[in-house]
């Protein structure tokens, strides 16, 4: 018998943005159904308004009431918002944020009871969305507050590099209030074993940045280096990670040495997403490490500048449909080749 096909739920994200156009270009690719079904908690109307302003013609999305439904040949969509929506391209609205809102607590739910694979979220606005409902930062945020965890990572991937962030929607001057020895390792943690379950490599090699110019210059600019990087590092080497640094951040993306490394820990967001935007090129996929879930995004906002103008390319979207089907399989095959291990002998010379 056939193995089954991925479930992979998406989240329409925000409606007056490039979410929806994004999603049906991907969606279009007839190389996704090959791979997976995928399952849009949206809204067929907001969909159907979409196409027409992108006049998409060879496109139509199969509504559904579950993914139990789901048609395996077809893109399908599940209405999670009232007809009377109204779009509004280019805005944030409080209606965009309430429809980002109902479509993935919708695709959360049914991620809860396995109804669907994995997760795949289209973009929101970060301030529109916020509610009773929702007072999160972001994606990630929500996501661990919805499944217990030791811990996430906004981990950046693409065929290039995979960067980790210490301290994520954290504001800047706050930085250092979050940097301590034991959060660091536990960010290592979740990096080495993502690279081993959810990537399938053997005995990775971490490369850790420094938070201070120059990696602080030996304690010449700043001590956290010394005082909290450094011991963090010794910590989980003990652990018999391989884990290399802290490098001076401009030096280690400057002369190519992100290349020799499977993974890259950065301190902060932005000394992490803007090397790797900008040497990707509006490639690469987030991906939501740590967590018993898969969930995906692509590496992009909701460039509401663009919105219904045809524009937007779908590339690391859909990157984020592949890598979110990699991954589960991924997870599927480590379970399997590590559920029964031999059983280990202590061998002495007589």
């Amino acid at each position: 018998m056939a193995q089954e096909k991925i479930r992979i739920g998406i989240t329409q994200g925000d409606i007056n943005s490039i979410s929806y156009e994004v999603i049906i270009k991907a969606l279009n690719d007839s190389r996704i159904l090959d791979i997976c079904t995928p399952v849009v908690y949206g809204s067929p109307k907001v969909a159907a308004y979409h196409r027409k302003v992108l006049n998409i013609d060879n496109f139509s999305f199969n509504i559904i009431k579950s993914p139990e439904e789901a048609n395996p040949k077809r893109a399908n969509i599940i209405n999670c918002l009232d007809d009377s929506v109204r779009v509004e391209l280019g805005k944030s609205t409080r209606t965009a944020g309430d429809a980002s809102y109902l479509a993935l607590e919708a695709a959360v739910n049914d991620l809860e009871h396995h109804q669907i694979d994995a997760l795949v979220t289209g973009p929101i606005n970060k301030h529109n969305i916020q509610s009773d409902r929702f007072n999160f930062a972001g994606h990630t945020e929500y996501l661990e507050s919805r499944f217990p965890s030791d811990g996430v990572l906004m981990f950046m991937v693409s065929q290039v590099m995979k960067i980790g962030v210490v301290t994520g929607h954290v504001q800047f001057s706050r930085i250092t209030e979050y940097l301590t020895r034991e959060v660091i390792l536990n960010k290592l943690r979740i990096i080495n074993k993502s690279l081993l379950t959810d990537f399938v490599i053997r005995k990775p090699k971490i490369a850790v940045l420094g938070l201070n110019p120059h990696a602080s210059d030996n304690g010449l600019i700043g001590n956290e280096e010394q005082e909290i990087i450094k011991p963090a590092l010794d910590m989980a080497r003990e652990e018999n990670m391989m884990v290399f640094g802290p490098f001076p951040p401009d030096g280690f993306f400057g002369a190519g040495s992100f290349t020799k490394f499977d993974a890259i820990l950065s301190m902060y967001h932005d000394q992490g997403l803007i090397p790797f935007k900008a040497l990707m090129a509006g490639r690469g996929v987030n991906f939501t490490a740590g967590l018993s879930v898969v969930r995906t995004s692509p590496a992009h906002g909701t460039s509401y500048e663009i919105a219904g103008k045809g524009e937007a390319c779908p590339d690391s979207f859909r990157d984020a449909i592949y890598l979110a089907c990699d991954i589960f399989k991924n997870r599927q095959l480590y379970n399997e080749i590590t559920a029964n291990p031999l059983k280990s002998y202590n061998i002495t010379e007589s």
